[in-house]
Order: C-alpha cells, then structure tokens, then sequence
C-alpha cells in the first residue's frame, strides 16, 4: 500500500493474545495420558484457574473474545478465568482446539506405558513433532488443524481490534507457539507448557506480526 507525504502511515496498534493451558486435570494428577476423553478438574486445577484468571487481570488488558477447545477442562478453566476477570467475554468452544488424540495410549499411566513401550519411544511419541502414537496423532497433525483455525479466527480478531484469550491443551498449544516462533522440531521436542501459566504475545496491527513474547507467573 502507497502513501503520499500529505497522509502519513496511521501509527501501528498493538494488540494483545494471551493463551493458557487448563488446569491440573483428574488423569494429569494421575499421570494418565488423556487425549479427547473428557476428564475434569481437579480442585488444585480450579484453583490454579483462579490463580491464572488473578495474573491476567493484573495486566491490565481487557479481552473482547475468548476461545476454549471442547473439552470441559478446557471450558472450565476458561469459564472460571473470565470469571476472575470481572467483566463478560464471549466464550467460543471449538473441537480444532482439542488435545491431540493418543490414540491406544488414551487412558495409560506414563510411567507404565514407558515400561511397555520402552520410554524412548514414549518419548518420542509425547515430545516428538513428526513422531504418531498408535491409532493416534503426532503433533504435526496437530499443527494442520489448528493452525487453519487459528488464523481464519485469532488472527482474523487481533487484526480486526480485539483482544484475545485462548484456552487449550499442551500439544495444541505447543503447536500453535511453534508456529508464532517458527521453531525447529529440536525445539518443538523441548518445549513445555505448564498449566495455568498465562502466556502473552504483542501483536503488531501494521506489519502482522507477533513482536513480544511473556510467561506470566
């Protein structure tokens, strides 16, 4: 776009996306992979909710939308969250943002799937982009569905004016932070999401890029 020296360039704006993974869960407490079953809260992952919820108002931003995978640890930490928030934010649920499938390993304990399986494979079925869980998806596959949905609909609202507030699940988090960051698969492989640690990136309106990056807590 061209601009004559009588009409400036508008000054950029910035706009704010802050992403969170759910709550301690029944099987994370247990140390079970989970996948699509639906499996609550626990209390301490309310609590920790509430805690996530305290940060991001501390900031000092206002959201205008947020958005939950379909899994109702996911919805109830977003709902909870809002709640803490102090004021109304619609809450749109969608499926793409759902973990990613384990596949037959939905339901094992870690450890013991490890003893099975052998822990480096385990390891490179949990950490690995490329590597696929049987019956299950890798992390790439992740990547391909909700990356889609994260662009026609996040990115879409950032650049439109509205800030956003995005609730999930390890693995489609880590896929969505590979994509913002443009890592390697090394880098994917090491990466760690904790849960109910606030995560917000700067965006920048003019050029269409995200320009900061900070953990809350």
């Amino acid at each position: 776009m061209l601009y004559s020296a009588a009409a400036p360039p508008a000054r950029a704006l910035t706009q704010y996306l802050c992403m969170v993974r759910h709550g301690e869960s029944l099987w994370n407490e247990e140390n079970r992979f989970t996948g699509w079953v639906d499996v609550p809260l626990t209390d301490v992952g309310r609590e920790q909710a509430r805690a996530a919820g305290r940060l991001i108002r501390s900031t000092g931003i206002r959201f205008h939308v947020a958005y939950s995978s379909a899994l109702s640890r996911a919805v109830e930490t977003a709902r909870i969250i809002i709640a803490e928030l102090g004021y109304d934010v619609p809450l749109i649920v969608d499926p793409r943002l759902n973990e990613r499938r384990y596949g037959d390993l939905e339901g094992l304990n870690k450890d013991r799937a490890a003893e099975a399986f052998g822990a480096e494979l385990v390891r490179a079925w949990r950490r690995g982009f490329r590597s696929r869980p049987p019956g299950g998806e890798s992390l790439e596959d992740v990547q391909r569905r909700v990356v889609p949905f994260f662009r026609n609909a996040v990115i879409t609202d950032l650049r439109e004016g509205r800030n956003v507030l995005l609730v999930a699940h390890g693995n489609t988090l880590r896929a969505i932070i590979a994509h913002i960051d443009g890592l390697s698969d090394e880098q994917v492989e090491n990466l760690e999401v904790r849960s109910a640690v606030p995560i917000l990136y700067t965006y920048d309106t003019a050029s269409g890029r995200f320009v900061e990056k900070k953990v809350l807590g």
